[in-house]
């Protein structure tokens, strides 16, 4: 498959963003600034990566880290709580917005070219080996018999990628709203496992519990990368999943050299060999390995080396599709919590009827 992308140009990506941070660990150098890093969890391996090349440039020469991953909406309000935070790289940018509503992160986090985007994957069904409920697309999730894992869209911003792709298979190909909600019923109905955070759910697929995992295709890949692999099908529709990155308002003075190096070839780069779709600003979601100086066999753990990110037949965006950028009516419409004069969304109220928690 022909993947026609835009080189990605470090000048062109040196922007701010924003996203939130996860559980606890550290990184030591010997001298010079520290950056503290709250993110959601799925990007801790590839972020690892990116530190340990940063240092090795003169901006990031003497660097040392101090890093939080978890479910994106946790760590985004424990920075609220004064969780400590330079940068953080969160799942939605609605975690990022908490932080602007709160002070902590300027409004122009999200101005630039890239829209405050530092990483991107799309929405994938993950499967037992052999793919036994012959699992071709979302329509079979909601069958007698089908049992689903997900995070939960309470706390984790994959779990909001995941309904929203499973709302986009229906309203995108023609459905009505009401259909879409049946449908998103029926899918819930059938989920036997409802985790805190995305790495949970794959956690608790690869332990054993149902017969499907909604997942990021970057988490796949990445397990594969560690001996975990399982397969996955790509829907014909499914959706872009776009993670904001964003450093805070009295973040240290490295922080923005931190940011524009994950923007650039190099982090790119590191995303690309960890599963994530580089970043391409013309043609969101197909990216140019060439652009990161890649081949497509330097991606270990794909299902196929020579075409390691497999265009989608129906690639919906936030932008294109739902009102973007940003997450805009989505978010009450589907994951509203009832509190505070908000709504109760069509995913929060289809969780409350399928019986699991919501918390």
């Amino acid at each position: 498959m022909a993947h026609r992308l835009r080189p990605i140009a470090a000048a062109a990506l040196l922007l701010t963003a924003a996203t939130a941070l996860t559980a606890c660990g550290s990184e030591a150098a010997e001298s010079g600034e520290q950056i503290s890093i709250v993110g959601f969890a799925v990007p801790e391996a590839a972020n690892k990566n990116i530190q340990k090349e940063f240092v090795k440039t003169d901006a990031g020469e003497g660097t040392s880290f101090k890093t939080s991953y978890g479910a994106s909406g946790d760590q985004s309000r424990a920075v609220v709580e004064g969780l400590d935070a330079d940068y953080v790289h969160l799942s939605v940018a609605t975690d990022v917005d908490r932080l602007v509503e709160a002070g902590l992160v300027e409004e122009t986090w999200d101005d630039a070219d890239n829209k405050g985007i530092v990483s991107n994957s799309i929405v994938v069904l993950g499967v037992r080996d052999g793919n036994p409920k012959d699992i071709k697309g979302w329509d079979d999730l909601v069958k007698p018999g089908v049992e689903i894992v997900t995070a939960n869209p309470a706390s984790s911003g994959a779990a909001r990628w995941n309904a929203l792709a499973a709302w986009g298979h229906v309203t995108e190909n023609g459905g009505t709203e009401a259909e879409a909600t049946e449908f998103v019923n029926d899918l819930f109905a059938n989920v036997v496992s409802l985790t805190n955070s995305g790495r949970d759910a794959t956690q608790s697929f690869l332990g054993g519990a149902g017969d499907v995992l909604l997942a990021y295709e970057n988490e796949a890949i990445l397990a594969a990368q560690n001996g975990n692999g399982f397969e996955y099908v790509i829907p014909d529709t499914t959706l872009l999943i776009e993670n904001p990155g964003a450093i805070l308002k009295d973040s240290s003075a490295v922080s923005q050299d931190w940011l524009d190096f994950v923007l650039g070839t190099e982090g790119q780069r590191q995303f690309a060999l960890t599963g994530f779709r580089p970043l391409n600003l013309e043609n969101p979601g197909t990216p140019d390995l060439a652009a990161v100086d890649l081949e497509p066999g330097d991606i270990k753990g794909a299902p196929d080396s020579s075409d390691p990110y497999p265009a989608v037949n129906n690639l919906l965006t936030l932008e294109k599709n739902f009102g973007g950028p940003g997450w805009g009516e989505v978010k009450d419409k589907l994951f509203g919590d009832g509190k505070d004069g908000n709504p109760v969304g069509i995913v929060t109220e289809a969780i409350a009827k399928s019986g699991k928690a919501a918390s």
